[in-house]
């Protein structure tokens, strides 16, 4: 997922340099979306995720 969001904004930057206001906004946006989409994930799987603790069996 971040790595998309990074393809999205390297995009965006090249479709800036060269003058394509239409492509860089779009762009730009998928990038956002896609990073805070990351984020929301991330967060999620640290909160839900296996903390490594485990129980002895008996």
């Amino acid at each position: 997922m971040l790595r998309w969001s990074l393809i999205f904004l390297v995009v965006a930057l090249i479709a800036a340099l060269f003058g394509f206001n239409v492509v860089e906004g779009y762009s730009l946006l998928a990038a956002k979306i896609t990073f805070f989409v990351f984020l929301v994930l991330f967060v999620v799987s640290l909160l839900v995720g296996d903390r490594g603790t485990t129980r002895d069996a008996i």
